[in-house]
């Protein structure tokens, strides 16, 4: 069983959503960046999704395209990303951590290397968005043949007869996009949400996380009513954008995650 698998397996028991935080790596340095995600699993986060700057985010709304700068003036790189996984899993051996990111710089890191080092650092899922199920091939297949997990975004625009196409090879878990947009974008209303949800749910039965526009403790909690995990990442990041100093970026991302955990924990109860 893989450690995303693990995870979630163990939280059904629970009777309870993950909680699943965004930052990007690197930012808003290497230093501050790491002790970020050393902190994040005891304030509450179950699953780490890590980003891997890039210049041209364009998936990605104005707060994580500046921590993508941040990160890349602070001399982040790929190698320096997979060395932060190394670095968190020399004390945390049971929290799964995702990259996230785009193909260009896997691409330019080499496919094979780039998979090798990945299981090797303790990666334990991808999120590319950028690369569509038809390019398999290139990355997906290499991944799950290695045990990392390949999981896929969908919108509200996937339709169903789309919806396949997308969720094969999909593992892990699959990541419901709640607005059409880009990153840090308004909310989606619960019902539209609850659709969604129903709506994947009878075409997988890989857990699903919704993310988007979730910015606050109850908004976590109305999601973790209708879904198996709740994504979070410019709430987050906007903590280290306003932070005057590098301890109240890791003690505003902190806080804002225990507020967040909260939230998700007690949705159910």
């Amino acid at each position: 069983m893989s450690r995303l698998q693990s995870r979630f397996a163990e939280l059904k028991q629970q009777n309870r959503a993950a909680l699943v935080t965004f930052v990007t790596a690197g930012d808003p340095d290497y230093a501050t960046s790491l002790a970020i995600l050393k902190g994040l699993p005891n304030a509450g986060a179950d699953v780490i999704e890590l980003g891997m700057p890039f210049t041209d985010p364009m998936a990605d709304g104005p707060a994580i395209q500046l921590a993508n700068i941040r990160a890349l003036a602070a001399q982040q790189n790929l190698p320096k990303t997979l060395q932060m996984v190394r670095d968190f899993r020399e004390t945390n051996q049971t929290t799964p951590l995702v990259l996230m990111g785009y193909y260009n710089p896997i691409y330019a890191y080499g496919v094979e290397r780039f998979v090798a080092d990945a299981k090797e650092a303790g990666v334990d899922g991808l999120i590319v968005v950028d690369l569509p199920p038809e390019h398999n091939d290139e990355l997906c297949d290499p991944a799950q043949a290695a045990g990392i997990d390949f999981i896929r975004l969908t919108t509200p625009t996937t339709d169903d007869a789309r919806l396949p196409t997308v969720l094969n090879g999909s593992s892990g878990f699959v990541y419901y996009v709640s607005v059409a947009g880009v990153t840090g974008a308004g909310s989606a209303t619960l019902e539209h949400v609850e659709e969604a949800v129903a709506r994947l749910k009878r075409h997988t039965d890989i857990p699903v996380c919704v993310g988007f526009g979730i910015r606050t403790a109850e908004q976590a909690a109305n999601i973790a009513r209708l879904a198996e995990g709740v994504v979070v990442g410019s709430a987050l990041i906007d903590q280290i954008a306003s932070a005057a100093s590098s301890e109240d970026a890791i003690n505003g991302v902190l806080g804002l995650c225990r507020e967040l955990s909260a939230g998700v924990r007690g949705a159910r109860s």
